[in-house]
């Protein structure tokens, strides 16, 4: 049975993301800035008649503002999914792929980033390259952890 990825990077990192956790990939355009929020949360959109909390995974996982410039005339892409009857945007740096894996999921080996130990399930490979396989309802679980830190 082979299982259905999402390769995109994120902070400049391969990661795979289940497309069962995914409803869109689109590109936001504009994103409105809410005061008073963690720095991991970017603001709101309006896509589809439906307010999106959007949420910037490089700067959660890594703890910095990710490297893509905020808000280019193109936008930026997002993951949109529905986590807890909420609906989230989750920015990431690019989308690379989609495809489905037969293989079975790798144990993570060797050195990994500590910003990543939490967050990473996981290897897949695709296309010779190894990816992170990352659980979009766990991130934005920690997402909530962070936010009440």
């Amino acid at each position: 049975m082979s299982t259905l990825y999402l390769f995109a990077r994120i902070a400049g990192t391969a990661v795979a993301l289940r497309t069962d956790e995914i409803e869109a990939v689109v590109r936001l355009k504009e994103v409105s800035p809410v005061p008073g929020v963690p720095p991991h949360v970017a603001g709101l959109s309006a896509l589809r008649s439906r307010v999106l909390t959007v949420v910037d995974a490089a700067t959660l996982i890594m703890g910095a503002a990710s490297a893509a410039p905020p808000w280019p005339d193109t936008g930026r892409y997002a993951v949109m999914c529905d986590v807890g009857g909420h609906s989230y945007g989750l920015l990431v740096d690019g989308v690379d792929d989609i495809a489905a894996i037969a293989t079975p999921p790798l144990p993570l080996c060797g050195r990994v980033d500590r910003a990543w130990e939490p967050h990473a399930q996981g290897v897949v490979e695709n296309d010779g390259r190894s990816h992170f396989i990352l659980s979009i309802a766990r991130l934005l679980d920690h997402c909530g952890s962070a936010q009440a830190a």
